[in-house]
């Protein structure tokens, strides 16, 4: 069986606000789906199968009782940030299974109010934890292995976040809406050698939501119509220290199956979301996508040719992770949301890409140094 073209991505919808003190998450979830609801046209009676990972609180079952659904399937796969590309594809793999035909996915929390929970700790916690990893050491050292590696240079890395913050000038949300220079991101503090604080992704409260249904119902609505038709997944690890390269992510084996579904290559897509926690994430994700040859990541983010109007792949024209919205430190769902806006044609006037028929929206989850997932969705408007 195969999910290409059975899904349409039916409504869409990003909470406006970076900083919450005054809600619950829950209420965050709510408002969030009734957002998407409203996008799409339909009501939470429609909905007969729930998507959710690990910010749901309470779990999947609590956030069923909380929203006042009644469902027919249910999926709570957890793969941290990279969790909502994926259950997008597992909503797809439902409505073409027949388990459901209107699917909810949603995302909320607070991390800038409040810390987040402690991250659970796995098998292979006696053996790491001892050494203080944290998430921008362990980036810091992919960054570090690939300059080593492939005379990669913090002025190239610094291009990715100049792209981000020229697209950002254009979100009234984003968290960070002023213009950089690649001399800015330099100067900027030193957080984890060599990333530099603006190498390092915002901390935002908030979240998203869509509703993904079947083809009937799709063009039942009077919705532009988005479709599923390549998707990807994969997970990377040391396996116990036998087997570790920094350079490369699980991007490298989530990409090929969702190209081939898709029926067509890299050189064809109009617009990329790429997933970015830390400037150098973009990178290797780009490399392992196949937008460019492993090593010249650099060369190819270089000089604005990420940004839209200017380069040859626009990417993140929402400001992304760097610049406009990270919630829950899951960069996932607002990729999905900003593909969705240029296929339909509702980015902003001025990073909206010309005839943008066919996108990319990946997502890493969990830590690229260490353990991750990976998804890789490409989406077609009809």
């Amino acid at each position: 069986m195969t999910i290409r073209g059975k899904a349409f991505i039916a409504g869409i919808y990003e909470h406006p606000t970076r900083h919450a003190p005054d809600k619950s998450i829950a209420q965050l979830h709510a408002e969030v789906a009734k957002g998407a609801l409203e996008d799409a046209g339909l009501t939470k009676d429609d909905i007969d199968g729930y998507f959710c990972a690990g910010d749901a609180p309470g779990g999947g079952m609590a956030m069923v009782d909380y929203l006042g659904l009644k469902v027919r399937h249910l999926d709570t796969t957890d793969t941290g940030g990279s969790s909502y590309l994926i259950l997008l594809a597992h909503a797809a793999e439902a409505i073409a299974a027949g388990r459901c035909s209107v699917a909810l996915i949603t995302l909320a929390g607070k991390p800038r109010t409040g810390a987040l929970p402690p991250r659970p700790v796995g098998a292979e916690g006696d053996f790491e934890l001892a050494y203080g990893a944290t998430t921008h050491n362990v980036y810091a050292m992919c960054a570090a292995r690939h300059m080593h590696d492939y005379g990669t240079t913090s002025e190239q890395l610094a291009w990715i976040k100049v792209a981000a913050s020229h697209h950002a000038q254009y979100n009234e949300h984003a968290m960070l809406r002023d213009v950089v220079t690649v001399e800015d991101v330099l100067n900027s503090p030193l957080i984890a050698d060599p990333l530099h604080r603006l190498d390092c992704c915002v901390v935002t409260d908030g979240g998203g939501a869509l509703i993904v249904t079947s083809e009937a119902i799709a063009r039942s609505l009077k919705r532009p119509l988005v479709r599923l038709i390549g998707a990807g997944e994969a997970v990377k690890g040391p396996r116990g220290g036998q087997k570790l390269d920094l350079t490369y992510s699980a991007g490298v084996w989530s990409a090929p199956p969702a190209f081939e579904m898709a029926g067509i290559t890299p050189k064809d897509i109009k617009y990329a979301s790429i997933y970015d926690s830390f400037t150098i994430t973009v990178l290797m994700q780009l490399e392992d996508l196949g937008f460019c040859k492993k090593g010249e990541g650099g060369k190819f983010v270089a000089d604005g040719n990420l940004i839209s109007g200017v380069g040859k792949l626009p990417f993140n024209t929402d400001g992304g992770g760097l610049c406009s919205n990270h919630p829950v430190n899951r960069g996932g769902m607002t990729k999905i949301l900003e593909a969705v806006r240029q296929l339909r044609g509702e980015a902003h006037p001025k990073v909206q890409v010309p005839n943008c028929d066919l996108a990319i929206a990946h997502g890493t989850g969990g830590m690229l140094g260490i353990r991750h997932a990976a998804s890789t969705c490409i989406l077609e408007r009809v």
